[in-house]
């Protein structure tokens, strides 16, 4: 499984919100945003911060996909 974070993007065009809004409000760092944009894994501590601070569900966030598969499968 793979993680997408579209949903947070999404989330936060329609909150009018850039992603240095979001690293403020959630007191997260850059490196934990870069995470976000490759759909790397972040802990269950940042995705509650992220949560909290946008008032949101963490399904609202995130959401798990299929992993690509490679031409070797």
């Amino acid at each position: 499984m793979a993680v997408s974070y579209v949903k947070l993007w999404k989330l936060l065009l329609d909150k009018q919100m850039k992603r240095v809004d979001l690293k403020e409000v959630a007191g997260i760092s850059s490196s934990t945003l870069a995470k976000f944009g490759k759909g790397d894994y972040v802990s269950m501590e940042i995705m509650e911060r992220v949560c909290t601070a946008l008032e949101v569900d963490i399904g609202d966030v995130m959401e798990f996909t299929k992993n690509k598969q490679t031409e070797t499968d």
